[in-house]
C-alpha cells in the first residue's frame, strides 16, 4: 500500500504535503512471476508483513477530513478498497479527468501525465520506481492536485461517477480518430462494444447529435478475462 496526501492552503489552492508512506501488505498466497516483473516485490519481502483486512481502514480512513479517495485508474483500487475499508468515502479517478481536462494529451497513463505535463515540483526520484505503491501515489497525486486547481471538486466527482470519455477512438481502423468525425453507422456499432467506455463515448457522441438515448454504460454481454 502506498499513499499521498493533497490538501487545500490558506488561500485555497491544493497542494502537496509531507504525508506519504507505504507498506508491505501480504497477499496471503504466493506471488506470482509475472507480478514479481512489474513490482520487483518478493515472497520474502512479504512473507512478515500484515494481512490487507489489518492495516487497510487504518490507512484509507485516517483521522480528520477527508473529501475523497483518489486513484489512477480507481476502479481497479475499488476492487480491494471496498466500503467496508472506506466508510463510503466518494472517489476520484484522474484517469477519466484527465480525459475530458486535458483531452488534447496523446496518452493518459499516469506515467505518461507525468512526462508529457512534467507537474511543478515533481521529484523525480521520489516518484520511482514506477509501479510500486507510494511513488505511483505521489506521481497521481501530482495529477490530482493540478485537477484540483483547474476544477471543482464536485466536477471531478462527477466525472468520475461515469465510464471514461476517451477524447479518440482508441483502436481498429478509425484509431486517433475524435468520435465527431466518425458516420452515424459506425458509432451505432460502437455503442455494442464490449468495452463501457467505448460505448460511453460513442452513445455521447450520438447523444450530441441529437439521439437523446442515454448512454449506455452497463455491462457487455460477454466480460472480458481478468
Amino acid at each position: 500500500m502506498g499513499w499521498q496526501d493533497v490538501v487545500t492552503d490558506e488561500d485555497g489552492r491544493w497542494q502537496i504535503t509531507d504525508e506519504r508512506g507505504a507498506l508491505f501488505v501480504n497477499p496471503g498466497r504466493p506471488i506470482s512471476p509475472d507480478t514479481m516483473a512489474v513490482h520487483h516485490i518478493l515472497d520474502a519481502n512479504v512473507a512478515d508483513a500484515p494481512y490487507w483486512k489489518q492495516v487497510a481502514a487504518g490507512i484509507l480512513r485516517p483521522a480528520g477530513r477527508i473529501d475523497a479517495l483518489a486513484a489512477h485508474r480507481a476502479s481497479f483500487e475499488q476492487r480491494y478498497c471496498t466500503p467496508r475499508f472506506t466508510g463510503g468515502t466518494p472517489w476520484i479517478c484522474t484517469w477519466k479527468c484527465a480525459l475530458l481536462a486535458w483531452p488534447e494529451l496523446p496518452r493518459f497513463s499516469n506515467q505518461m501525465l507525468r512526462y508529457q505535463r512534467m507537474p511543478e515540483g515533481l521529484d523525480h526520484e521520489t516518484g520511482l520506481p514506477a509501479h510500486r505503491a507510494m511513488p505511483d501515489a505521489y506521481v497521481t497525486a501530482h495529477h490530482l492536485r493540478d485537477l484540483l486547481n483547474e476544477r471543482s471538486l464536485e466536477t471531478l466527482l462527477a466525472w468520475s461517477s461515469e465510464p471514461g470519455l476517451l477524447p479518440r477512438v482508441p483502436s481498429g481502423p478509425d484509431r486517433g480518430k475524435g468520435w465527431d468525425r466518425l458516420s452515424d453507422t459506425t458509432l451505432q456499432e460502437f455503442i455494442h462494444d464490449r468495452d463501457v467506455d467505448i460505448r460511453f463515448s460513442a452513445q455521447t457522441e450520438l447523444t450530441r447529435r441529437g439521439d437523446r438515448e442515454q448512454p449506455q454504460v452497463g455491462e457487455p454481454a460477454q466480460r472480458t478475462f481478468l
